[in-house]
């Protein structure tokens, strides 16, 4: 039973927190009588008229000279039988009137305070209790996130690749930790440089936290400020500053990782605090040559593959156990005969030495394996580099590039249809990679989903309007469903943004071939066997005109050079659209058969 200390109405539903008479808070069994002295019903200190058992003192605690958090001593709180007053002082005596009697408050004053009195705690409650839950409650673990593109704050250009390098490095330390969800540059570079509502981001990239970096260097100091939001409740789950000097960039990501990963609520083991913490250098000069390889290897293009290239090399002088700078080095060379038409016969030996090298000093690293299974492919070792492409998703499973390049090695061998959930992998841990989203348009053309793969490549375009691979693809699709003009046009848009690359060139020579346009397909020949001789193209982009153009002798000639001299990727050629009316002759079988290949 509960009862009003005002109008001493009686309830017996316990629920009722206040008075349906005169709105004072209800307290728990009987109240004194209006006859007793007038004091002040005090209840458990904190509690709001919960009430409690009627074999305790009835008790409400409004006022105490304790501190805060501290309890009352019976110097400070006087007491009788059922009722506590609650002094100023510690034996404060009853203040003397005029007329030397003691003087109290009448119980009328009493009783108009209460209303009063109960409403101003409801309201504290209420909003404390709002605060409360909004910035001081125990957050749950937080399993997925994005770390959004560091913004340079003194917008000096000179050090851009400071802010991308250490989100970059970030992402990595964050991405060794096996119950965590990171996305990966690809994605979260897309939103650099826009203002793009973190609602928005959390959605489109599904994850739980996001968090936000500024970076401002003012000669040799660096100040980070970083904030770590939970959008999916819209609340600020942490903020930091750091001020560090540049030679001290090695430790304060370490210590960023170790910070970020607590604020997540992450239960780590030893094990998993090592590898979010670890530094692959103590070099400060080394680790900023690094930053910088990274930030031209992301422009993915010869030219600043080759600027990459120095800086690793940078990195690996100032320290020559540097395991991620010559996983680094493995990385640009794979690809450089793709982008720079560089000879495969210079590359390879390359890239897999920094590749074994990294792999030496740390036989953890996903990167290097990823770079040998692209090496043996290239060499025709077709067992070996499935073998790599395993063991780099064993060690990493959440490396998309992993995913990425053994689907494509798959593509290439004609397993098509094992590479499908490889790229879906790929696609699920890297949902805005451009390169990604790519590779399943070529899965689509191949399987002759057309329609498929043009939906694919515009979307890819929407957005990113820069990739030139998404023009490429989208070419080659519309020739298959009879869309020629927009074909062509397409085709440039990509020659335009590629910078006239040797891949783009030859699809557009060819698109010129079929069409009969015969005096510009000639031209692009003879721009493509130039590049050839200064090492910017492959055999297999000139043979691409030429079987367009019906010329098959020529288009093995060519062929036949690369398959001799191993100067570019041949195993692609499996599945390329240029090559499709020469399936049928005996010398692409012959060709297949002398790589091992499947006809």
């Amino acid at each position: 039973m509960k009862r009003c200390p005002e109008c001493r109405r009686d309830y017996y539903d316990d629920t009722l927190l206040y008075c349906l008479e005169d709105g004072n808070a209800l307290v728990q069994g009987s109240v004194p009588s209006p006859d007793e002295p007038a004091t002040a019903i005090l209840s458990e200190p904190g509690a709001i008229a919960t009430g409690f058992s009627a074999d305790e003192p009835q008790t409400a605690l409004l006022h105490s000279t304790a501190a805060p958090g501290e309890t009352p001593t019976r110097a400070q709180i006087h007491t009788t039988e059922q009722t506590a007053i609650l002094s100023t002082g510690a034996e404060a005596e009853p203040r003397e009137s005029l007329g030397g009697l003691s003087e109290r408050p009448s119980l009328s004053a009493h009783r108009a305070a209460k209303p009063l009195i109960a409403a101003v705690v409801a309201v504290a409650v209420l909003v404390g209790g709002f605060f409360g839950y909004k910035y001081l409650s125990p957050t749950k673990q937080i399993n997925s996130i994005a770390v959004m593109p560091f913004v340079n704050e003194g917008g000096n250009a000179d050090v851009e690749y400071l802010s991308d390098g250490m989100t970059e490095t970030l992402i990595k330390s964050l991405s060794e930790l096996p119950n965590l969800n990171v996305k990966p540059r690809s994605s979260v570079f897309r939103y650099k440089g826009k203002d793009t509502d973190l609602k928005t981001i959390g959605k489109e990239l599904n994850v739980e936290a996001i968090l936000n970096g500024r970076v401002i260097q003012r000669g040799e100091q660096l100040t980070l400020s970083l904030e770590l939001v939970d959008v999916q409740n819209d609340k600020v789950l942490w903020t930091e500053s750091y001020g560090r000097k540049q030679s001290d960039l090695v430790s304060l990501q370490s210590e960023i990782a170790r910070d970020v990963s607590t604020k997540l609520k992450l239960k780590l083991s030893g094990a998993d605090e090592a590898k979010v913490t670890k530094t692959s250098t103590a070099n400060p000069e080394a680790y900023q040559a690094y930053l910088k390889g990274r930030y031209y290897w992301a422009r993915r293009t010869g030219e600043n593959l080759k600027k990459a290239i120095e800086q690793f090399k940078a990195a690996t002088d100032r320290d020559p156990n540097y395991a991620l700078a010559y996983a680094g080095l493995a990385d640009c060379y794979v690809v450089l005969n793709q982008y720079a038409g560089t000879p495969l016969t210079e590359t390879i030996p390359q890239a897999k030495t920094y590749a074994e090298r990294a792999i030496t000093i740390d036989g953890q690293l996903a990167d290097p394996h990823t770079a040998l299974g692209v090496i043996y492919e290239q060499s025709w070792q077709w067992a070996e580099a499935e073998r790599e492409f395993k063991r780099a998703i064993e060690l990493n499973p959440n490396y998309a590039t992993a995913f990425h390049w053994y689907a494509t090695f798959l593509r290439n061998t004609g397993r098509t249809n094992e590479a499908v959930p490889l790229i879906t992998r790929a696609q699920e841990i890297d949902p805005l990679s451009s390169v990604i989203h790519s590779e399943v348009a070529v899965i689509f053309l191949v399987q002759n989903n057309y329609q498929a793969a043009i939906e694919t490549c515009l979307k890819i375009i929407e957005l990113d309007p820069a990739f030139s691979n998404a023009y490429q693809y989208l070419g080659l699709s519309y020739f298959k469903v009879g869309r020629n003009a927009e074909a062509l046009t397409t085709l440039e848009k990509a020659v335009e943004l590629s910078k006239r690359d040797g891949e783009k060139l030859r699809y557009l020579g060819y698109g010129f071939a079929i069409e009969g346009k015969r005096v510009q397909a000639y031209a692009i020949l003879k721009e493509l066997e130039e590049k050839y001789v200064k090492k910017e193209a492959n055999g297999r982009d000139v043979a691409s005109v030429y079987a367009g153009l019906g010329e098959k002798d020529k288009a093995f000639e060519w062929l036949e050079k690369d398959f001799q001299t191993k100067a570019g990727e041949f195993s692609p050629m499996t599945w390329e659209i240029p090559f499709e009316t020469l399936r049928g002759d005996s010398r692409y079988k012959d060709l297949l058969k002398r790589m091992n290949l499947p006809e």
